[in-house]
C-alpha cells in the first residue's frame, strides 16, 4: 500500500485548487530554477536512476529515451511532444492530471525539455477532452504571466514554449508518429521506423514523444530523488502508477498504487471490490483493451506491472482494469473491441486493413455461435498473420484481445458453436475463406 507521503498526484480528484496558486501550495514550481541550474546530464543520468518506464503502455525506460536526443544542435530544433490523445477503451488516467494537476504537468515539461534541448513543447491532447484543454491553456496562461515559462523561463536563463494542439479524436493518433503526422497537419498515419523521432521526428527535426503521466511525474522525482522513486515497487517496475478500475465494480475510480501492487488488492481496496464479490468475476483486462484477457484464476494473484503481467501472457499497457464479472458475454465483449480496431484501422498496412475487418466479421459470428470448431483455430492463425506485421502496434492491439479470449476462454466458444448448430441444424453457415481475408467492408 502506498503511503499518502509518497503520493505524487494530490490533487488528482479536483478537490483542491488547480491554479498556480494551489499548485505551488502544493510543492509545485518550487526551487525550479535550482533544478535546471544542475544542468541537462545530471537530469537525465538522475530519470535513469529512477528507473521510471514509460506509462503510456510500452514501458520503455524514459531516462534512456531521453538520452537518444542528440547533445548538441546540428541547427535543427528539438521538440518535445507529449501525448495527451488517450483514446484507448477503458482509459480515463491522463485526463485527470490534465485537468486537476495542470502545472506540475506544465513545470515537468520544461524539466524534459530543457534535458533534452528542446524550446518547445507540443502536447496532443483528443478533441473530446474540450475541458481538460482549458483548464490546460488556463494553466499555461498563468505560467507565461508569472514568468514561469517563456522567456528565461523561472529567471534560469532557458527559453522554453508550451502549446497546446487539439486533435479530431482519431485513435490512431495516439501512435507516436502518427500523432507527429498529425501535429504536421496531416492525415495520421504512422511512419516507418527508423529514421526514429529522436534523429528525425516533428517537422524533421529531433523529437521526444512522451506520454502524459510519464513527464508529469518528473518534476516530483526531481525534487525527491531517484532514489526514493526506484525504492517503491520491484525492481525493473519502479514507482507510483495511476491505475484506473472500471467496469463490473462497486466504485469506479482512478487511483494512484505503487507499481506492483496485487490487481486483486487495488480492486477491492479502491473500487470497492467486484459487485456481487470476488467470486463472482469471470475476468479482467488489465491494461486497456488493447492487451489479453485474464480469467479470475490469474486475477487471484498477479501483481500489476509489467514483468508480471508479461509472465501471464498479457500487458500493463495503460494500467486500466476492464472487470467482468460472471453476467459478462466475454465473446460479445471480445467482438466489440474487434469492431473499434476494425473502425480505428488507418488502413496504411495490408495485414491491418484486411485482417482487422475480417477477424470482425468472424467474431460477429462467434458472438452467435455461426460458426464452425474449426474455424478457432482459424481465427487465431490470423491473428498470427496480422500481429508484428505491421507499422504500428494497432495490429498486435487488433489481435491480442482476441488471442487471450481463445487461450482462456475456447471452451466458452465451443459451447456457443455446439448449441447454434443444435439450435439449427439445417442452417448454412457464412462462408469463411481458408487462404485470404476478404475485403474489408
Amino acid at each position: 500500500m502506498l503511503d499518502d507521503r509518497d503520493r505524487i498526484f494530490t490533487n488528482i480528484y479536483g478537490q483542491g485548487d488547480r491554479t498556480l496558486a494551489g499548485a505551488q501550495a502544493r510543492g509545485d514550481w518550487d526551487g525550479t530554477a535550482a533544478i535546471l541550474a544542475r544542468g541537462r546530464d545530471t537530469i537525465v543520468a538522475e530519470m535513469k536512476a529512477s528507473n521510471l518506464r514509460g506509462r503510456g503502455g510500452a514501458g520503455f525506460p524514459t531516462g534512456l529515451k531521453w538520452s537518444f536526443m542528440p547533445k548538441t544542435s546540428d541547427g535543427r530544433p528539438h521538440y518535445l511532444t507529449i501525448n495527451g490523445d488517450e483514446s484507448e477503451p477503458g482509459t480515463c488516467k491522463d485526463r485527470e492530471i490534465m485537468r486537476h494537476e495542470p502545472h506540475k504537468l506544465i513545470e515537468s515539461a520544461l524539466f524534459a525539455s530543457f534535458a533534452m534541448g528542446a524550446h518547445t513543447a507540443y502536447l496532443y491532447i483528443r478533441g473530446e477532452y474540450f475541458a481538460e484543454a482549458v483548464a490546460l491553456q488556463r494553466a499555461v496562461d498563468e505560467a507565461y504571466d508569472a514568468g514561469l515559462i517563456g522567456r528565461n523561463a523561472c529567471g534560469s536563463g532557458w527559453d522554453f514554449d508550451f502549446h497546446i494542439h487539439r486533435g479530431a479524436g482519431a485513435y490512431i493518433c495516439g501512435e507516436e508518429t502518427a500523432m507527429l503526422e498529425s501535429l504536421e497537419g496531416k492525415k495520421g498515419l504512422p511512419r516507418m521506423k527508423p529514421p526514429f523521432p529522436a534523429a528525425m521526428g516533428l517537422y524533421g527535426c529531433p523529437t521526444t514523444v512522451n506520454n502524459v503521466e510519464t513527464i508529469a511525474v518528473a518534476s516530483t522525482i526531481l525534487r525527491r530523488g531517484a532514489a526514493w522513486f526506484a525504492g517503491i515497487g520491484r525492481p525493473n517496475n519502479a514507482g507510483t502508477k495511476l491505475f484506473v478500475v472500471g467496469g463490473h465494480v462497486n466504485r469506479p475510480c482512478v487511483v494512484e498504487d505503487a507499481m506492483s501492487t496485487p490487481m486483486r488488492e487495488i480492486i477491492d481496496r479502491h473500487a470497492g471490490g467486484v459487485r456481487g464479490g470476488w467470486d463472482n468475476l469471470l475476468a479482467v483486462i488489465p491494461g486497456g483493451c488493447s492487451v489479453p484477457i485474464l480469467p479470475k484464476s490469474v486475477c487471484d494473484t498477479v501483481l500489476m506491472d509489467y514483468d508480471a503481467l508479461r509472465n501471464e501472457r498479457s500487458g500493463l499497457g495503460t494500467a486500466a482494469m476492464i472487470v467482468m464479472d460472471q453476467s459478462t458475454d466475454v465473446v460479445q465483449a471480445i467482438a466489440r473491441f474487434a469492431r473499434f480496431f476494425k473502425h480505428e484501422s488507418c488502413g496504411q498496412c495490408t495485414p491491418c486493413r484486411e485482417g482487422t475487418g475480417w477477424m470482425m466479421r468472424v467474431m460477429d459470428r462467434m458472438v452467435q455461435g455461426r460458426a464452425e470448431l474449426e474455424e478457432i483455430d482459424m481465427l487465431e492463425q490470423v491473428t498470427r498473420q496480422v500481429e508484428g506485421h505491421t507499422i504500428c502496434a494497432l495490429g498486435d492491439a487488433a489481435a491480442w484481445p482476441i488471442q487471450g479470449l481463445i487461450r482462456h476462454f475456447r471452451p466458452v466458444m465451443e459451447e456457443r458453436i455446439a448449441a447454434y448448430r443444435a439450435a439449427h441444424p439445417a442452417a448454412k453457415l457464412a462462408a469463411t475463406p481458408t487462404n485470404l481475408p476478404v475485403a474489408a467492408e
